[in-house]
């Protein structure tokens, strides 16, 4: 079986049924089938990161196939112990919770925060440019990423789109075109000689600018050509036309458009063993995977939250790779408000003293951020006895100057809860003579003083276009995670600093 017109596409049709057996076994796996099924069962991760427009988007699937309810920010909320809720924020955030059977109100919130966004390219506001008989599209860079990656890869576009509806009503849609659409081609070394000596140093202005098709006249031909030009002059008519027919609508409905360029490589395990996970944004959709699958398992048959006191709580953000400064950046109030919000519900109109407030110091933030394994080939850039490792499970990160938000406290009780369980823990902190990152992690603690710890599964080539990342941490990840819904309660009362 082909796609017709693609032959880069040939044998589609046995990766979608490989991704359908992948499916299954993660079904499977959710029922604790032995360990050896745990290779098909990535495929499933595989699956969902291949098959975004948006990551929210799909974490809203799963979580109403789950049983979870859809709320409202617009809305007053109905919440009841035994619950399970959640909502989304401009479609690229979201806060999803499962209230314990035996909440008091005061109770705290287990959280595990992670981000959805990655460094990627976004078109401008004015995307339709021409260059010597080809039509480009202007984009813009979101973040930091390694640029040089996204040279001569098959590329296509992914977002929103505001479409008009028949009866004057707006509809916001979510678009990915599937197949390669555009390309950002490298200048033969023939006319470069010196680039591997000196080193390639494209101006992101003037040479990151991707290929959509040769001159307007020679690529499509328009009924009314006119009309077409005038009416969406700040894109290219083709592209409006390829997104018509991905969207089902004419071109003159769609009134607004927010792409991202994308590559259309799908994710995929390699390695000798398969032991490896191969695919774009990892950073960070591998931790936000884990986090939902993680919250959902803790709380998926009847008596899981039979005995819970607490909140147990999976905050996904928007616009770290920016800063975090947006309205659904974790700069913004978002989750903050959310656990006011549920205090105030479930406390039905009688609100002892303080109680948002001692929740909070009951409270406990796991940010998950994916880590800078070791490189083989750049072994002197990590600390010599803090060398996070591929396969060795989640690294926790510490930073003297507050980069990041682990203290000694929350590394212990991060770790204890990995000790209970058998699982694997590494730790991560930067050379002295280096810059230290940051994350959420920060961010969030420092809002309204919630105990914080910072971690993330070890990965190579963070920002390249293509990234790589351990099968078996994803494994580690998500058992982590879960373990930490499950015991932290009882994990944390053995313990009093204050």
């Amino acid at each position: 079986m082909t796609c017709p017109d693609t032959p880069q596409q040939n044998g589609v049709a046995e990766r979608k049924l490989a991704h359908l057996d992948a499916v299954c076994l993660s079904w499977l796996h959710e029922k604790h089938l032995p360990r050896e099924l745990w290779a098909e069962a990535m495929q499933c991760a595989c699956h969902v990161i291949n098959r975004l427009p948006s990551w929210p988007a799909e974490a809203k699937r799963q979580l109403i196939a789950a049983g979870f309810n859809l709320l409202n920010e617009n809305d007053e909320w109905d919440l009841k112990p035994g619950g399970r809720y959640f909502f989304t924020r401009n479609m690229s955030s979201l806060v999803a919770f499962a209230i314990g059977e035996k909440y008091s109100v005061g109770s705290g919130f287990h959280v595990i925060a992670a981000h959805t966004d990655s460094p990627c390219l976004k078109l401008k506001p004015k995307s339709a440019s021409s260059k010597s008989g080809y039509q480009m599209v202007n984009v813009q860079t979101y973040g930091g990423g390694l640029w040089h990656t996204w040279f001569d890869r098959d590329l296509t576009v992914a977002g929103r789109v505001i479409v008009k509806a028949s009866d004057g009503s707006f509809m916001h849609k979510l678009v990915k075109v599937k197949r390669p659409l555009l390309r950002v081609p490298t200048l033969a070394i023939h006319l470069d000689r010196t680039v591997n000596k000196d080193g390639f140093k494209p101006n992101l202005e003037n040479h990151l600018v991707p290929l959509l098709a040769t001159k307007l006249e020679d690529s499509v031909d328009f009924k009314d050509k006119s009309k077409s030009q005038s009416s969406k002059a700040a894109h290219h008519p083709l592209l409006m036309k390829i997104l018509s027919e991905e969207l089902g609508c004419n071109v003159d409905e769609i009134m607004s458009i927010e792409l991202n360029v994308c590559d259309t490589q799908p994710s995929c395990l390699g390695g000798g063993n398969d032991e490896f996970i191969f695919s774009g944004r990892l950073d960070n959709l591998a931790s936000s995977y884990c986090a939902l699958k993680a919250l959902v398992a803790s709380c998926e048959l009847p008596g899981d939250l039979a005995s819970e006191h607490a909140i147990r709580m999976v905050a996904l953000f928007d616009n770290e790779e920016v800063g975090s400064d947006s309205v659904q950046g974790a700069g913004a109030p978002t989750m903050f408000q959310a656990m006011r919000r549920i205090v105030d519900c479930l406390s039905h109109g009688y609100l002892r003293e303080s109680a948002f407030e001692r929740a909070i110091r009951q409270s406990f933030l796991v940010s998950a951020d994916m880590a800078h394994g070791v490189h083989p080939n750049f072994v002197d850039k990590h600390e010599d006895h803090h060398r996070p490792e591929l396969q060795k499970g989640l690294v926790i990160k510490h930073n003297a100057n507050q980069r990041y938000a682990t203290s000694g406290v929350t590394a212990f009780l991060f770790k204890e809860i990995a000790k209970i369980h058998c699982l694997p823990t590494q730790e991560f902190v930067v050379r002295n003579d280096m810059g230290c990152g940051s994350t959420i992690g920060p961010i969030l603690a420092s809002g309204v003083g919630i105990r914080t710890v910072d971690c993330g599964i070890a990965q190579l080539s963070m920002h390249s276009v293509r990234e790589i990342c351990g099968k078996e941490d994803i494994d580690i990840a998500y058992k982590h995670f879960k373990a930490f819904y499950k015991t932290f309660s009882s994990v944390d009362k053995k313990l009093n600093v204050d």
